[in-house]
């Protein structure tokens, strides 16, 4: 099985660079001002034109307005739409008829029972994230990038109908056993491959993308 690798939350050339000569499939630029992470529509040009057309360029948002995504669509070219937020079906249903783009919507796991939330989006986006859902205890959370998981054995034996990613707390010494017990073939990280948060350590990125290649 060969496993797609998305480095999300880049934020310097050079993290785009590294991310693409060792292989990345997607590279997601967040916008969310609350996030570390997050991206200028200046700085998001200026890295999202040095993307090569073959890899896929994902915005993130959360539970944005009409008029956040437009400005940005505006500005520079994307891919895929990312939902990271607690946006509704219809409104998923909405931003992609808005936007003539496919939808990445996340989907927050904890328990079992979590994975029903998922049933309600399969008519109305084109690929699924499973990412941790933050426990209520910890400060200052955000919507993802939180460096935690979740018991990846929830998704075995569960059909999903759509393409699918798994991230939360995913690093380079844990993806093997993260696939082998989820089952997944396509991974998403960030905080998995920072040296803080919010700043890229492109040794990590290269650790993260070469270790994937051997699974």
């Amino acid at each position: 099985m060969t496993i797609s690798v998305k480095i999300c939350g880049v934020e310097r050339i050079e993290s785009v660079d590294i991310a693409v000569k060792h292989g990345a499939e997607y590279i997601g630029f967040v916008f969310y001002p609350p996030s570390p992470r997050n991206l200028t529509l200046e700085k998001a040009t200026q890295l999202i034109y040095r993307v090569p057309k073959h890899i896929t360029r994902v915005g993130l948002f959360v539970d944005p307005t009409n008029s956040e995504i437009k400005d940005v669509l505006t500005a520079t070219d994307l891919d895929l739409i990312q939902l990271h937020g607690v946006e509704s079906p219809s409104r998923v249903a909405e931003i992609k008829q808005f936007t003539e783009l496919p939808i990445l919507k996340a989907i927050k796991l904890s328990k079992h029972r979590d994975l029903e939330s998922a049933k309600d989006y399969y008519d109305v986006a084109d690929h699924l994230l499973f990412d941790a859902k933050a426990p209520v205890t910890l400060v200052d959370a955000l919507p993802g990038g939180n460096a935690i998981s979740f018991d990846w054995k929830l998704l075995q034996h569960v059909e999903v109908p759509l393409p699918w990613m798994l991230a939360g707390g995913l690093i380079a010494e844990n993806i093997t056993e993260a696939v082998k017990y989820s089952g997944a073939n396509t991974l998403d990280v960030s905080s998995g491959v920072e040296s803080a948060p919010g700043i890229k350590d492109l040794d990590l990125i290269k650790k993260f993308l070469n270790t994937a290649k051997t699974i």
